[in-house]
């Protein structure tokens, strides 16, 4: 069964009318999972007409509020604002502190936030973790990220395809080799040559990433102003990554069948 993969938030924590914060769909239909829930996520999942109330699993990347600002909003959809009860168990994963972030957020909404009317679990994952669900057909491996202290990326691994997701993170020599043969790799590109912050990446460093990690296609999202990101693909060729680039936006769904990443029709 071919991997659908959505970029439902491919901007950053300044608000703009075309790109929400990050946020992205992974649906085989054995699962459906959440790579982190910045503001705006459930609306784009509704709008494309994706089965949000369906989430099997939400991975988060690290806590800043673009990337986990609506983990409670979701949490209280899923418990208040479905026709039927639900029984399939919900997976949250995340790096060292979910528990507490989670348990944060009852105590700031209501200890009922987490009673959800259904089984749920959350599971912290150290750098060089791997998640494995055989019943699934998936597994997921985590690295540090130069972002935050706890900051992960992913790379998630099926049968069908594999894709890897940067989340937040300054140049780090050992992404490349982590994420070497995703058929996807979904990269922050943050700031412009020349006004680099620490804890991102510019077209340059992404392109050396891109580079080491040969991916089938680059997916470049989560760019600054003034960065533009219709330019990003350019500037990543320039600084001298070969292959094949496209730049993400609210909406973009790519289909992964037998190593073959193609461009879904826009909804």
């Amino acid at each position: 069964m071919a991997v659908k993969l959505w970029v439902l938030g491919s901007g950053t924590f300044i608000p703009d009318p075309a790109r929400g914060s990050a946020a992205h769909w992974l649906d085989t239909g054995r699962f459906r999972i959440l790579f982190d829930c910045g503001p705006g996520s459930l609306r784009t999942l509704a709008r494309l007409g994706l089965p949000w109330q369906d989430v099997t699993h939400v991975v988060v990347t690290h806590f800043h509020m673009d990337h986990v600002g609506e983990l409670g909003y979701l949490l209280f959809s899923l418990r208040h604002g479905q026709a039927s009860s639900r029984e399939v168990e919900l997976t949250i994963l995340g790096p060292e502190g979910i528990g507490e972030h989670l348990d944060a957020l009852a105590r700031a909404h209501g200890e009922r936030l987490l009673e959800l009317g259904f089984p749920f679990s959350v599971r912290e994952l150290s750098p060089g973790e791997t998640w494995i669900e055989p019943s699934r057909g998936f597994q997921l491996s985590a690295i540090r990220t130069l972002h935050t202290p706890e900051s992960l990326g992913f790379r998630f691994e099926t049968g069908d395809g594999v894709v890897g997701f940067t989340g937040d993170t300054g140049p780090s020599p050992e992404l490349g080799p982590f994420f070497r043969g995703c058929d996807v790799l979904l990269a922050e590109c943050s700031n412009p040559e020349g006004e680099e912050m620490p804890g991102h990446l510019s077209p340059g460093s992404l392109a050396s990433l891109a580079t080491a990690a040969a991916p089938g296609l680059l997916v470049p999202v989560h760019c600054y102003p003034p960065l533009d990101p219709e330019a990003v693909p350019s500037l990543v060729r320039k600084a001298g990554f070969g292959g094949r680039v496209l730049t993400g936006w609210d909406g973009l769904c790519l289909d992964l069948s037998d190593g073959v990443v193609t461009v879904e029709p826009s909804h």
